[in-house]
């Protein structure tokens, strides 16, 4: 058990482990966390649905957390709750699992309440909880338990699953304080005017749409003319336009002149709930899927009757049990006369099923709700919420007998499947492409299934990367002990020691998915497998695995996450489109321009910053190490870059006019750089267009989004400019394999003992105003380079010596690479005035660090096994899947038949992009060509394969009289100067076509097999 000691954890903003929780605090921000980490969690029930909820609470990070559960261990359980074992069979539910829960998060302590043996939870055991969760608790206990809530202000939440069926009842009492419904970013823009009248019309830049909706509320700062709007109380939003809104009453403000920005304003929200005895009678339903609207209202009815029957029984429903179900539907109707019958009779015949991807569904939704209960932050679900996933039953669907338990781990399981159904799962065969976050999710689910461990059952998993400390947030296959170790093999041991089902069934890789390893996941290798599910992080590699599953026509599980957002995508062969048939619009970029030398936002001196790492610390040594390294580097690589004088330059600075020999150099080296970067080029930038400037059409130059700056004076007791030196210093000493120094004072003492040349601005300096402009610095470089060339030393003279290339690495809190950026990155803003962001904003920025949630990564991880199930069962309608989007914070469920593989035609041939033509034998091109005049009366005009055109109409007779009578091989070989692997047993092959009346016609990939 955790030591009380971390229970008193002091709950200021320093003590939030920002290496351990990085991900998450992108999602919750500091606020949340520490209103979490001040709060004791009860969790009452740990079963498989209990323990989903308790692991991502305790993963999250609250004060303590706190198990109730005193019934024995079954084998039954084993199926669903992934933290017990064989041998705690017998043993009290919460005692056995304690030790491993605990594990999680050294932050949380876990302890068990104190009860005696037999005891049932009570009003007088719960005091002292912010919020208590009962799961699978009868309705007559969560009634008694929630009178006692509701009257002393602690936060309940009720949640139980049967079978393919989930339920979830929140009450955060009366008067609820939401601080922030959405958890979006404030929205925020640059005015141009604002009239001064009773509806006050604000008018934005007209580059970007203001975002705003009705009901808004915003502030203003920047104001210029209309001061008293800087900093006012936030104004009531009426949208009149994309760039223009209302804020009301103007008149005596002032006359406008000039600037300004405005900034949403996060309103509270407060809701009332009810108490479950009022909710029941009169319920409020959160909806998971509009398509669904009507079953919510048939399980209310349901749900209760399920209550009624075990208190009556003392059992629940018998598995496909016909008499038990008519029973329980008859209960239904004396709540609710309109059910839905045969809704509430798949309760019945499901009530004893227990299955870990609902589980997986329904914990994740209720540990956010645990989260949003004790830090208001983001909007709770009001109040019932009803989850089903019937699509997922096999066609066929099981009798009763095959639905009898065998008192075996899968019992949960086969009372909604059957055996016959648990013995396709365990015989199936999945590729996983990933072990972080999602693949951990998906392994734990698959080894409570029994996927893959039956007889011909097998899973590869897959994964280059390492274990580090802020993967432990929300990773939950990994411990501290295993920081270093590769993530496939860790996650492959622990979820065999889950299910020791899986033991010589499960194998873990290190190779990525790529061109380079096609020799190793060939032909064979996807012979061997039923699927792939892609549990990535890049689009790159997602698309390649698409592309894979379409050759060798695979089904594809694809999904991911971003904070509290989370999608499901379902490919499956000849039925739906690809995952790359649609992509998202590509991210907006800032001018260069403006990243450069007129930056108006954050994000654009964070990137000028990040820029600036890399041209100071990366490419200087790489480029000098392939002037060390590589033969005739200067005459044959830097010869045709533009660059040559430029680079030789640099590459001199580095080897010989400014190689620093002691660490006080690398010190006046960043004192000097702090000079140039911002007082001298600033100063050079007001002297080309100062700040009374004017266009062509006499409008002032520094006006909109153009921001005038100020050069800085060095200050070596502003902690930012001292962090800048520091920084920059360190960086520069591990280049060149230099010690540095801990001392501040030594920095302050050597960089205020530095001489500062006087800087005279230069005549002619010409500045990029805007993207249309040419880039003066890239038109520079073309003069030339031989006299510096003459002054380099001769690579043989420095034989072995190498420079240290930085490689940039955001999870490193003692490398100096954001605390770098980070400074660098502020003092440009307080050059342009603009406000600073604190380290740990600018590290997600600079980093491109994704948002990440245990509780997000584990809804939807759940909701992809769901389809699982269906692709097992061979489902062949695009109406039986689903793919999925889901936000937490809202929260918000999304539904949707996945889109149909768009048809085509070719020679009166309908086609799709699973569609091929398959030649065999390594044709020659002229039987290939041959073959299409023949059979499809089509002409072919060119010929290509990957990079390589191999042929086209246009060619020279002598190169096609050449190339015709070679087979495929040759030729490709013959055109890419290259051999071809022994492993590569096809090619895959584009061409462009027409038809005998000369119109291009689209045709499907084309396969050339060498045998």
């Amino acid at each position: 058990m955790a030591s009380n000691a971390t229970a008193a954890m002091d709950i200021d903003e320093a003590a939030i482990d920002e290496g351990l929780y990085s991900r998450q605090l992108y999602v919750l921000g500091h606020e949340a966390m520490k209103r979490m980490s001040a709060s004791n969690v009860l969790i009452v029930g740990l079963d498989g649905l209990g323990i989903e909820i308790a692991k991502n609470i305790a993963l999250a990070g609250v004060k303590s957390l706190t198990i109730f559960d005193p019934e024995p261990v079954t084998i039954k359980d084993l199926g669903t709750q992934f933290f017990l074992r064989e041998s705690d069979i017998g043993k009290p539910r919460a005692e056995a699992t304690l030790s491993r829960l605990a594990e999680l998060n050294a932050y949380v302590p876990v302890r068990i309440l104190p009860s005696a043996p037999g005891q049932e939870i009570s009003p007088d055991l719960i005091k002292g909880f912010q919020v208590v969760v009962l799961s699978g608790i009868p309705l007559s206990k969560q009634l008694e338990i929630n009178e006692w809530t509701h009257a002393n202000g602690v936060h309940f939440t009720a949640t139980e699953t049967r079978g393919l069926f989930g339920s979830v009842f929140n009450d955060f009492g009366p008067k609820f304080t939401v601080v922030d419904p959405t958890g979006e970013e404030p929205l925020t823009g640059m005015i141009v005017s604002v009239e001064e009248d009773k509806e006050g019309i604000v008018t934005c830049l007209d580059e970007t749409r203001h975002g705003l909706e009705d009901g808004d509320f915003v502030t203003f700062r920047e104001v210029q003319g209309m001061e008293e709007l800087n900093g006012c109380e936030p104004r009531k939003v009426s949208v009149k336009g994309p760039y223009t809104f209302s804020i009301g009453n103007t008149t005596g403000l002032g006359e406008y002149k000039a600037g300004g920005t405005f900034t949403q304003v996060k309103m509270p929200k407060i809701i009332d709930f009810k108490p479950l005895k009022d909710s029941l009678a009169s319920p409020e339903f959160f909806i998971t899927d509009f398509a669904k609207f009507d079953r919510p209202a048939a399980l209310h009815a349901g749900f209760q009757a399920l209550s009624q029957f075990q208190e009556q029984h003392e059992r629940l429903p018998r598995p496909r049990n016909p008499e038990d179900a008519t029973e329980i539907v008859s209960i239904a109707k004396t709540i609710d006369a309109e059910i839905d019958e045969k809704t509430v009779q798949e309760l019945s015949f499901q009530a004893t099923g227990e299955l870990a991807p609902i589980n997986a569904v329904i914990g994740g939704f209720v540990a956010q709700e645990v989260l949003k209960a004790i830090s208001g932050k983001f909007t709770p679900a009001v109040q019932h919420l009803y989850f089903d996933s019937l699509e997922s039953l096999p066609d066929e669907l099981p009798t009763e007998a095959d639905t009898q338990p065998l008192n075996s781990r899968y019992d949960g399981q086969l009372a909604v499947f059957g055996k016959k159904f648990q013995d396709k799962i365990s015989n199936h065969r999945q590729f996983l492409v990933g072990a972080g976050a999602i693949g951990c999710e998906m392994l734990k689910n698959w080894s409570m299934m029994g996927v893959a461990t039956g007889p011909n059952g097998v899973v590869h998993i897959t994964d280059l990367d390492t274990i580090e400390k802020s993967n432990l947030n929300r990773q939950f296959l990994f411990r501290a002990k295993d920081l270093g170790n590769f993530k496939s093999e860790v996650a492959a041991a622990a979820v065999s020691d889950m299910n020791p089902g899986l033991k010589g069934h499960i194998f873990a890789k290190q190779e990525a998915v790529g061109t380079a390893t096609e020799n190793l996941y060939n032909d064979e290798f996807f012979a061997g497998i039923d699927g792939v599910t892609n549990a990535l992080d890049n689009v790159a590699a997602r698309q390649y695995m698409d592309r894979r599953c379409i050759i060798y026509e695979k089904p594809l599980l694809e999904s991911g996450t971003l904070g509290t957002k989370g999608n499901t995508q379902v490919v499956l062969p000849y039925i739906t489109e690809s995952y790359s048939s649609s992509q998202d619009p590509p991210e907006k970029q800032a001018p260069s321009c403006t990243v450069k030398s007129f930056p108006n936002a954050i994000a654009h001196t964070i990137e000028w910053a990040r820029t600036l790492f890399d041209v100071l610390f990366v490419k200087p040594p790489q480029l000098v190490n392939s002037f060390l390294s590589e033969p005739n580097y200067l005459e044959s690589s830097l010869k045709y870059s533009g660059q040559q004088a430029e680079q030789a330059e640099q590459i001199l600075a580095s080897l010989v006019t400014q190689k620093p020999l002691t660490f006080d150099e690398c010190i006046i080296w960043a004192r000097l750089l702090f000079e140039d970067k911002y007082y001298n080029a600033i100063q050079q930038l007001l002297f080309s267009l100062p700040k009374d400037a004017t266009t062509t059409t006499g409008q002032p130059f520094w006006s909109g989004p153009k921001r005038a700056p100020d050069p800085l004076t060095f200050n070596s007791s502003d902690p930012t400019h001292l962090s800048f030196i520091i920084g920059a210093a360190n960086l520069r000493a591990f280049i060149y394999g230099l010690k540095g120094n801990a001392d501040e004072s030594y920095y302050k003492k050597v960089a205020d003992a530095v001489v500062v040349p006087k800087f005279t601005p230069k005549s002619g300096v010409k500045i990029q105003v805007n993207e249309n402009e040419a880039d003066p610095e890239a038109a520079a470089g073309d003069e030339d380079a031989s006299a510096i060339i003459t002054k380099l030393p001769a690579p043989s003279s420095l034989a072995g010596y190498r420079l240290n290339p930085v490689e940039f690495e955001k999870d490193d809190d003692t490398n100096f690479h954001i605390d770098f950026i980070t400074a660098a990155s502020n003092l440009r803003a307080i050059n342009y005035n603009i406000t600073i962001a604190d380290r740990h904003t600018t590290k997600q920025i600079a980093g491109k660090i994704i948002p990440a949630i245990a509780t997000t990564t584990s809804l939807v991880t759940g909701l992809v096994c769901l389809e699982l199930y269906k692709i097992i069962d061979g489902k062949k309608e695009v109406e039986s899947y689903k793919n999925g989007f889901v936000n937490l914070a809202l929260p918000f469920f999304g539904f949707s038949e996945p889109i149909a593989a768009p048809k085509k035609e070719y020679a009166d041939k309908e086609w799709t992009l699973w569609d091929r033509i398959e030649f065999n034998g390594d044709p020659t091109l002229k039987e290939f060509l041959d073959w299409f005049q023949k059979e499809l009366k089509l002409d072919i005009m060119m010929v290509s394969e990957g990079v390589s055109m191999l042929w086209s109409s246009f060619v020279g007779k002598k190169k096609s009289e050449e190339r015709l009578p070679m087979n495929f091989t040759r030729l490709v070989e013959h055109v890419s100067k290259k051999q071809v692997p022994a492993h590569v047993t096809f090619f895959i092959v584009e061409v462009m076509a027409s038809d005998e009346e000369g119109e291009d016609v689209e045709l499907p990939f084309i396969i050339i097999r060498r045998k």
